[in-house]
């Protein structure tokens, strides 16, 4: 009898449902396929669609939410710049942002918290105005959640996608979505006088990789003209040694800092251990970028720095990346970050340190 039962149990049980989850992801203009490709080696199968084409996508995963943040925390990706999740998902017009503040309302996470509220819209959106009007609308309608609304540390966060005829919205802990910033996108002031957006980058780098600048001493800049990256290590306090052919921006050539070498990288020598910084942004080939930078890694102290670009001039960058992670770690560089980070373009940045 027990084994008719258990049989019977058996033909009759309803197979585990799958869980999943969604998200809104960006990645760089052109590189949202290799954001996908980074979900399909973690997750496997994803399901995705195109909101914003090369650059946003809705994708499902087979995953918990906690299992997500913690697979992408332990693997942090390179093209995958933010994440958003979508918990609640209505048709795009203006009666669903009324249902929308209802479910904001309702979630009690949220009450007396320190809260961040982004906003984005899509290449086309039922909402007619600006982000920032819509995001307005909102924390309006979201008095009576007794939260406090900031931009700087934020318990919680609340993004808003408003995109065609729809609307995705989530609640997450800042560190769940890559990014603190909106879509991941960090944005700095052009100041008067500023050499380059070059710079942005170098900028960019301190923030996400948590770079203690002020802590180094002597740094040296591959292929540094006309000057931004140099401009941006002086101005943290560094005494930099500036390698490239090509002048200088005037503004710098008579800081006392800088000691500017008018050669080609491949013709410079310098002393073992020389520097505790070096940078290089150049625009060549990764792996002439890599032989020439790996060839002055001499003159960089154990436990120093090295941030370097580099160019994706082919079709197939993971590979590309690989290979030259490969050549930098072949000499004793360990590589803490290699992230798209926005402010680049057809490039990614690396982080490493010598050991």
């Amino acid at each position: 009898m027990s084994d008719f039962i258990e049989k019977d149990e058996e033909q009759t049980s309803a197979p585990e449902a799958k869980i999943h989850s969604r998200y809104i992801c960006t990645a760089n203009h052109g590189f949202a396929p290799y954001a996908q490709e980074e979900l399909r080696r973690l997750f496997g199968a994803v399901k995705s669609t195109l909101l914003l084409p090369g650059e946003i996508f809705l994708a499902t995963l087979e995953a918990e939410p906690e299992e997500v943040s913690r697979v992408l925390a332990g693997h942090l990706p390179i093209f995958l710049r933010h994440i958003q999740p979508v918990q609640f998902q209505d048709q795009g017009e203006m009666s669903a942002l009324e249902r929308l503040s209802v479910y904001l309302s309702r979630r009690s996470e949220l009450a007396g918290e320190k809260v961040s509220l982004h906003v984005r819209k899509g290449g086309s959106s039922f909402w007619p105005d600006s982000p920032g009007e819509l995001r307005e609308w909102l924390q309006g309608h979201l008095q009576e959640l007794g939260a406090e609304f900031t931009v700087h540390e934020p318990a919680y966060v609340i993004s808003v996608y408003a995109a065609g005829d729809a609307l995705y919205a989530g609640v997450s802990r800042p560190e769940d979505n890559l990014s603190s910033w909106n879509g991941g996108m960090i944005r700095f002031r052009k100041e008067d006088g500023q050499i380059s957006r070059a710079k942005f980058k170098l900028m960019e780098a301190e923030k996400e990789f948590s770079i203690p600048f002020q802590s180094f001493r002597n740094a040296v800049d591959i292929g540094a003209s006309p000057g931004g990256w140099t401009s941006f290590l002086l101005e943290r306090g560094l005494k930099v040694t500036a390698v490239d052919p090509a002048l200088m921006h005037e503004s710098l050539r008579k800081n006392p800092a800088l000691k500017i070498l008018r050669k080609n990288a491949g013709e410079v020598k310098f002393q073992d251990n020389e520097f505790d910084l070096l940078v290089c942004d150049m625009s060549w080939s990764p792996k002439l970028m890599a032989k020439l930078v790996t060839g002055l890694l001499h003159s960089l102290s154990p436990g120093g720095t090295a941030i370097v670009t580099v160019k994706l001039m082919h079709k197939k960058p993971m590979a590309v990346i690989k290979e030259i992670i490969a050549m930098f770690e072949d000499e004793r560089m360990q590589v803490q970050r290699a992230k798209q980070l926005f402010h680049n373009r057809d490039e990614i940045t690396l982080y490493m340190i010598k050991y």
